[in-house]
Parts: C-alpha cells; structure tokens; sequence
C-alpha cells in the first residue's frame, strides 16, 4: 500500500523532473526509498557562495507534509544557519507550532504547504542572508558578523572550491 506522504513525493520530484527550478537539483538517493532526496544546491550568484555545488540530503518524514523533513549538507559549507556537521537550521524547517524560545511565529515554522521547492528556494535565500539572530554554527555567525569579508569569507571561498572539486569527482 502506498501512503500519502509517498504519493505527494512522487508528484513532487516529478514536477520538478519536468520543471526544473534554477538553482538547485534533486532526485532520490535510492529509487526504492522516495523518504531519502539528494539535492545539490548551486551558490546563488553575487553571493560569497557563487560557483559551489553543495550536495545534500533531505529526509521525509512517513507523516510529510503534516512534518518537515530534516535537511543535511553532505558537502562542507561554513554559514551561520548550517551546524558543523551540516544539519540545516532555518524556520520552515521547524517543526509546526509555537516556538517554545519565542524566536519564531508559527506562520514562520513549518506548514504543510511547503514542497521541496519552497524548502530549497528558502535554502537558497539563507545561503544570500544569513540569520544570524538564531544560529546553527556559532562560530560562522561571529565572523559573518564581525569579519565577513576577512576569515568568513576565506572560509567560504574553501568550501566552494572544494565543492567544485567534489562535484566532478
């Protein structure tokens, strides 16, 4: 028996198969699983993150859309809104309801509304402007907002060659 959730990832990824939306990419990690996405974003232009492919993972879970999936970069990336070990920290990623820190409105959190498409343009908007009110990595929120054009942006700069490497490997 195939469930909802399935059913609603399967139109999904073939929308954005026919339809594909600049800046990123995706498409499963294992044909049998449709829970387990592989993205790869593209930095956005006019943005330190310019030129990287950063690859990820996007894991639904079985309630999707009624919860958010978990987003995880697989490539390395320094930004104040991705922890050290890439797990994405952004509002509508957030599980729905009220936000018991009180940094979030509800509206901001996640709704199941919200396909793989809003999810990676708002990737793709944190990657332009971090939040750095409420980050992930504390250490790329300190420099991004104390030295962004010095060691932030070196640090940047190495994870986008990296990526470049990585992505023709």
């Amino acid at each position: 028996m195939t469930d909802q959730s399935s059913l609603l990832l399967r139109k999904q990824l073939a929308e954005l198969n026919k339809n594909p939306v600049e800046g990123f990419s995706a498409g499963l990690i294992d044909d049998d699983n449709i829970h387990q996405w592989e993205v790869v974003v593209i930095g956005p232009q006019d943005t330190l993150f310019e030129g990287g492919f950063f690859k990820a993972y996007l894991t639904f879970p079985h309630d999707y859309p009624h919860r958010p999936p978990k987003m995880k970069f697989i490539t390395e990336i320094w930004h104040p809104n991705v922890a050290k070990n890439g797990d994405v920290c952004i509002s509508i990623l957030h599980e729905p309801g009220e936000d018991k820190f009180g940094y979030e409105k509800p509206e901001e959190r996640w709704l199941p509304i919200h396909t793989v498409e809003t999810i990676m343009i708002s990737v793709i908007s944190m990657l332009a402007d971090p939040n750095g009110d409420s980050p992930a990595n504390v250490d790329a929120a300190k420099e991004w907002r104390e030295d962004p054009c010095g060691e932030f942006k070196r640090k940047v700069a190495r994870c986008v060659r990296k990526s470049q490497e990585m992505a023709f490997d």
